[in-house]
């Protein structure tokens, strides 16, 4: 008995030794940064292990600029941003030859509001969204609100402006609509992940913003629309260019991107997608991107390299599938291919 458990303790600890051998085997891929694609990316990464269970992928949701920042440092094998890189980020990574860039999805920021008595969705302009975060309406009965709504009866409310106090791709990209639509915006306030706003009250990501609308009334504030799906926000249409009123939606999103479509030239792919022209394009949209080395460099070796390429061939073709049911937008066809050319001249050891 003591020889035939003595054996069976060996053949336990030789299968646990050939467990821990095949783990240390395990290919680990690390990626940071923005917040916006986290629950997606995360999606992203449990359906892709389930196919490829040697190959273990950990994103962490730390925010555009520590994306950026850890791509810089070669701290993770891939950055994500939802603002494009700029200048001086793509010369602190070596210059344009030795980065990629490319869109994973496309997302949008909408105005959510809380005027619980009203019951029809309320329609924006550009010019008057900007107005409002510089203070300069402040009723909910302002006639230039209800010259966009006709037939809507607007309660004698304050509004309350509600922005994001931290830095944020989402400032970036609502700030930088409201631009196009206000030279004063644009003088006075400015465009940025970051800005200072004269009016309103603030919060800490989308979920504080999130906040203060709902625990005030007569709140607007800007969120990303799959957070406002997720948590039963209201959000009004925006008049676009083509001058018709459009609710965020996956697909007019997409058709948003889809204009942008000769933006997108090299191997560092960028876009402004707000304002874009077309009946269907909700105008405050944006691509939200991946950031990798040329050379990837990122990563311990070849097998390594293989494996971070196939995952993100993976998310630009079959995981495209997932964004549309997580209230995120698809890429089109002829953007996938684009980031799909993009991300082919990665090479390991070949970026020198």
């Amino acid at each position: 008995m003591k020889k035939s458990l003595s054996g069976l303790l060996a053949i336990g600890l030789v299968a646990v030794m050939g467990a821990a051998a095949v783990a240390a085997k395990d290919i680990r891929l690390a990626g940071a940064g923005a917040t916006f694609p986290a629950p997606l990316y995360k999606k992203w990464v449990a359906e892709y292990q389930k196919a490829n269970p040697t190959v273990q992928i950990d994103y962490q949701s730390i925010g555009s600029g520590g994306g950026i920042k850890a791509i810089t440092d070669k701290t993770v094998a891939f950055g994500a941003s939802d603002a494009p890189l700029n200048k001086k980020e793509i010369d602190a990574l070596g210059g344009p030859t030795k980065v990629i860039q490319f869109p994973t999805v496309a997302g949008a920021v909408v105005p959510a509001y809380n005027l619980p008595d009203v019951k029809e969705d309320i329609k924006f302009s550009g010019e008057v969204l900007a107005e409002i975060f510089m203070g300069k309406i402040s009723k909910w009965n302002d006639a230039k609100l209800v010259a966009l709504n006709p037939g809507v009866k607007l309660p004698d409310m304050t509004i309350t402006p509600a922005y994001r106090t931290d830095g944020s791709g989402t400032t970036f990209v609502w700030t930088n609509y409201l631009a196009t639509q206000s030279e004063a915006f644009k003088s006075e306030v400015g465009t940025g992940k970051q800005v200072k706003f004269p009016v309103g009250s603030g919060g800490k990501g989308n979920e504080g913003v999130a906040a203060v609308v709902q625990q005030t009334k007569g709140a607007l504030g800007y969120v990303e629309f799959n957070y406002a799906v997720q948590n039963k926000l209201a959000s009004g249409l925006v008049r676009n260019a083509a001058g018709k009123f459009v609710k965020a939606s996956p697909e007019a999103i997409s058709a948003a991107g889809e204009g942008a479509i000769s933006q997108l030239k090299g191997n560092i792919l960028s876009a402004d997608i707000w304002n874009q022209p077309g009946d269907a394009s909700f105008p405050i949209s944006a691509f939200t991107y991946i950031i990798v080395h040329s050379d990837l460099a990122s990563v311990k070796n070849e097998k390594e390299a293989s494996a971070l390429t196939a995952f993100l061939k993976w998310s630009l073709t079959d995981g495209q599938k997932l964004a549309g049911e997580m209230d995120y937008a698809p890429l089109t066809s002829s953007v996938a291919t684009k980031s799909l050319d993009a991300l082919n001249t990665a090479k390991f050891g070949g970026g020198k």
